[in-house]
C-alpha cells in the first residue's frame, strides 16, 4: 500500500467547485453500499457529474504524459461511463481499443490496478504504453477490465458470450459510430437474439460523437429518428437515446455539442438525463428486453480538441502544451472532490473490479468424464471429422454451455452427427434439420460472428468448438487471433479456444478458388510463435481423436485441428498420435535400402501421393520414412517461440536427438497440401538436401488427384525429385 496521495501527479487543483459544499459532503455511494439510491437524487447525480470529469482528466493527463494515445473518443462517453460506475455495474466490456486510457482511469480509480503496483497518478502515467504496463490498446493482462479490445467490431462478442455464461449479470458495452460502420456489429446481435432471445443481459451502449478517427463517422449524418429505427430494425426492443444537443445553453453549432460547455445547471441535467437513462436501460436490459442506450455528444467533449482532432496525441502534445494545460485546468477538481470521487468508485459494485468482475475467477466446468474415442482398425476408411463428432456430442451432453459454432453447416464439414447429438439453435423446431430453441449449435451465415462467440466464451471460461471450412475461416480470424493473444496474457486460467477447419483445397476440386484458400496455415503458422498456438494436423480417423482430446485438456491455448472430411485409410493407432502430440510427428511407413528419403507431411488426403511415391522409390531399392507431422510448432527449437511468457506456458519441443531420429536421413522433402510455411520447423533444423512441394494455386478440377497434379503434387514429381537429391 502506497502512503502517498492517489492523486500524487496531478498538475492542476481547483480551490472550489460550484455546490460542492451543497452535494459534496458525502459519498452518495454509502460505507455498505455498492450503488447510490436513486438516479434522480441531485447528490448522487452531482458526484457523477464529477467522477465524469475526473474521467477526462485522467484520459488527458495519461496521454499527454506519454504525448501519445487516445483521449477523444473516451471523453464523449464519460458521463455514460461514470453513471454505469455509480449505479453499480463495472462489468463493462468495449468494442473500441481507443477508449483505451479511459478504461484505465476507470480501473484506477477504484484501485483496481494496485494488483500492477499503480497506486498514484505519477505511477498510472509512468506506466502508460510501457512493457509489463498498460498497453496502448486494451489486454486480457489488466486487472479488472474484461476484454481485449483493438479491431473494430469485435467487443460485442465478448459482451454477449458474457452474458450467456452469467445470465444475472449486467455486460455493457460501448460502441463506437466509428466502429458501426463495421459489417458484423449488428448483424452478430440480431442472430443472438434470434437464437437466444431470452439472453438480454448484454446492453450495447453507442458512442454517438460524430466522428471517426480521421473524419466524420459514416453515421453521423443520421437523425436521431433514423438512428433508433435502425437499432429497431435489428430487433431492439427498447431504444433510449439522450441528445446533450437538448440541453445546450451555450449555443453551440453543429448536431453534436460538448456538455462541458453548458452551465453547471444544464450540465447537471444532462448528467441527470445520462444516469436517468442508464438506469432504465440497465433494468430493461436485465428485465428481458433487448436493449440498446445512444448516448450523442461531441467528441472531444471536455478535453484539448473536439471532433476527430481530439482522436490522437501527437509528439509535442505534453502535458505543458498550452491547449492541453489549459483543458487540464478546465476539468481540474479539488483534493477533496478527488477523494469523494475515488470513495464512490471503490465502493461501486462492492469494491474495486479487479475482484469483482466476472473475468477475475475461474469460471466452474462440469467434468467431461471418459470420453467415447473409438480405435478404428489400421487399414478402414473413416472420416475423421465424423469420429470427432461422436466426441462433440459427448462434451455438449456433458456441458450445457458448451457451444459448436459453424456458418456453412456441420453437415458440410462431415459432422452431421453433431446435429442429430446437439441440435442447431433455431426458433423453429423441426426434427427434418434437427433444430430447436434449445440447442447448442449455432449457425450464423458469419465466420465473424461464429468465431467471434466462439472464442469469446473461450476467453469468458466457457467450452466452445468454433468449425468452419479451411477456405472460409480467413473470415473470422482477426477475432480469434485477438483472443490468442489475450488468453496468453490473462491471469487465470481459461479452456483453450479450439476450432476445427475441414474441406481441405484438396477435397473441393469441383468448387474451384473459391473453396480452396489453404494459404490460411501460413497465417496460422506465423502464430506459431506466439507460444500458445498450435496448429493440429491428425492425419486420419484416430488421431483426430486424440488430438481433440488433448485440446480438451489444455488451458490459454489457441488450437486449431485441420481434416478431411473424405473417408481416408486409417494410418495410425492412438498411442502413435499421442506419442505425436509430443514429439510433433509420427512414422507411418518405413523401409531400409542403399539411401534414405524422408518425407515430412503435413495434412491427411496429401499422404495418399506421398505413399505412392514412397512405393515408386522403394522399387528401385531406395530406402523411404514417411513422417506425418501432427503438431508442428513441437518442431521448433524453443528459442524460436515465445512460449516462456504465456499463461499456461507450454515449453515441450523436440530435442535434436529425437528431430533426428524423426527426419534423419539422407535426403528430406517437406509435402503439404496447404500453405508451406507450416514446414518452417522443419526446414529450419534439417541439415539434409532438402526441397518443399507445397499449395501454389486453385483451379477447377474433377477430382482432388487431378487438383494435385495441377499444383505438382504427384507421386511422379515426388519421386523423380527425391531421385535428384540423392
Amino acid at each position: 500500500m502506497s502512503k502517498e496521495k492517489f492523486y500524487k501527479g496531478i498538475q492542476y487543483f481547483k480551490k472550489e467547485l460550484p455546490y460542492f459544499e451543497v452535494y459534496g459532503k458525502e459519498s452518495a455511494i454509502g460505507p455498505n453500499e455498492t450503488a447510490i439510491e436513486s438516479p434522480t437524487d441531485k447528490k448522487a447525480v452531482y458526484q457523477t457529474l464529477l467522477a465524469a470529469d475526473a474521467l477526462r482528466y485522467l484520459t488527458l493527463h495519461i496521454t499527454a504524459s506519454k504525448e501519445s494515445g487516445h483521449p477523444g473518443g473516451f471523453a464523449s462517453i464519460a458521463e455514460g461511463i461514470a453513471a454505469l460506475v455509480m449505479l453499480g455495474y463495472k462489468n463493462i466490456i468495449t468494442e473500441v481499443g481507443h477508449h483505451a486510457p479511459g478504461f484505465y482511469s476507470m480501473v484506477f480509480l477504484d484501485r483496481s490496478l494496485e494488483k500492477m503496483g499503480i497506486y498514484t497518478v505519477e505511477e498510472l502515467s509512468e506506466r502508460f504504453r510501457e512493457m509489463h504496463g498498460l498497453l496502448g490498446h486494451l489486454s486480457g493482462q489488466i486487472p479488472g477490465l474484461l476484454n481485449p479490445a483493438g479491431p473494430l467490431g469485435q467487443g460485442q462478442h465478448f459482451a454477449m458470450a458474457a452474458a450467456f455464461l452469467h445470465p444475472n449479470v449486467l455486460f455493457p458495452v460501448t460502441i463506437g459510430d466509428g466502429g458501426l460502420g463495421e459489417p458484423y456489429v449488428m448483424s452478430s446481435f440480431a442472430h443472438f437474439n434470434t437464437a437466444y432471445p431470452h439472453i438480454t443481459n448484454f446492453l450495447p451502449i453507442l458512442v454517438w460523437n460524430g466522428y471517426s478517427q480521421e473524419h466524420h463517422s459514416m453515421v453521423s449524418t443520421k437523425t436521431n429518428e433514423e438512428m433508433m429505427a435502425y437499432w429497431r430494425a435489428h430487433g431492439f426492443k427498447e431504444v433510449i437515446l439522450v441528445d446533450a444537443k437538448e440541453f445546450d445553453d451555450a449555443s453551440q453549432e453543429g448536431d453534436y455539442v460538448d456538455s462541458t460547455k453548458f452551465s453547471w445547471e444544464k450540465r447537471l441535467e444532462f448528467t441527470q438525463a445520462v444516469l436517468t437513462a442508464t438506469d432504465k436501460a440497465a433494468k430493461s436490459a436485465l428485465g428481458g428486453r433487448l436493449t440498446v442506450l445512444i448516448i450523442k455528444q461531441l467528441k472531444g467533449a471536455g478535453v484539448h480538441k473536439t471532433g476527430s482532432k481530439s482522436h490522437n496525441l501527437y509528439p509535442g502534445d505534453s502535458l505543458d502544451k498550452d491547449y492541453i494545460a489549459n483543458a487540464l485546468r478546465e476539468r481540474a477538481l479539488t483534493e477533496e472532490a478527488w477523494e469523494l470521487v475515488r470513495t464512490n468508485f471503490v465502493r461501486a459494485g462492492g469494491g474495486p473490479n479487479s475482484e469483482r468482475a466476472v473475468t477475475e475467477f475461474v469460471y466452474p466446468l462440469p467434468e467431461l468424464g471418459e470420453l467415447p474415442l473409438t480405435e478404428y482398425p489400421v487399414g478402414e476408411k473413416k472420416v475423421a471429422t465424423t469420429a470427432m463428432g461422436e466426441i462433440i456430442v459427448h462434451v455438449g451432453k456433458k456441458d450445457p454451455k458448451f457451444v459448436i459454432t459453424n456458418a456453412d453447416g456441420n453437415a458440410a464439414s462431415g459432422i452431421n452427427n453433431v446435429n442429430m447429438g446437439l441440435k442447431i439453435v433455431h426458433p423453429t423446431v423441426d426434427e427434418t434439420y434437427y433444430q430447436q430453441p434449445e440447442g447448442q449449435v449455432y449457425e450464423p451465415l458469419s465466420e465473424d460472428a461464429c468465431a467471434g462467440l466462439a472464442a469469446s466464451l473461450a476467453l469468458l471460461g466457457g467450452r466452445s468448438l468454433w468449425c468452419s471450412y479451411e477456405s472460409f475461416a480467413i473470415n473470422g480470424l482477426p477475432i480469434w487471433q485477438t483472443v490468442t493473444q489475450a488468453m496468453a496474457e490473462l491471469r487465470r486460467e481459461t479452456p483453450s479456444t479450439i476450432t476445427l477447419f475441414t474441406a481441405g483445397a484438396l477435397e473441393q476440386g469441383r468448387n474451384g478458388w473459391t473453396h480452396q484458400r489453404p494459404e490460411i496455415e501460413n497465417y496460422l503458422a506465423a502464430m506459431m510463435r506466439n507460444g500458445n498456438v498450435f496448429p493440429l494436423f491428425p492425419c486420419d480417423a484416430n488421431s483426430i481423436q486424440v488430438c481433440y482430446e488433448w485440446a480438451l485438456n489444455t488451458k490459454n491455448k489457441g488450437i486449431i485441428i485441420t481434416a478431411s472430411k473424405t473417408a481416408l485409410p486409417v494410418l495410425t493407432t492412438f498411442q502413435q498420435t499421442r506419442e505425436a502430440l509430443e514429439k510433433g510427428g509420427v512414422v507411418i511407413h518405413q523401409s531400409s535400402g542403399k539411401k534414405m528419403v524422408v518425407f515430412a507431411v503435413v495434412g491427411d488426403m496429401i499422404l495418399q501421393p506421398v505413399l505412392e511415391a514412397a512405393r515408386i522409390l522403394e522399387s528401385e531399392g531406395i530406402g523411404i520414412k514417411v513422417v506425418s507431422i501432427i503438431s508442428p510448432r513441437r518442431l521448433y527449437r524453443p528459442t524460436d517461440v515465445a512460449w516462456e511468457s504465456s499463461m499456461a506456458a507450454d515449453g515441450l519441443f523436440l530435442d535434436d536427438e529425437g528431430f533426428e531420429n524423426l527426419f534423419g536421413g539422407d535426403v528430406l522433402i517437406g509435402v503439404t497440401g496447404g500453405g508451406s510455411a507450416m514446414l518452417e520447423p522443419v526446414l529450419l533444423r534439417s541439415k539434409l538436401p532438402r526441397d518443399v512441394f507445397a499449395w501454389k494455386r486453385g483451379e477447377t478440377t474433377a477430382t482432388a488427384g487431378q487438383l494435385m497434379a495441377y499444383n505438382g503434387l504427384t507421386a511422379e514429381a515426388l519421386s523423380k525429385r527425391a531421385k535428384e537429391l540423392l
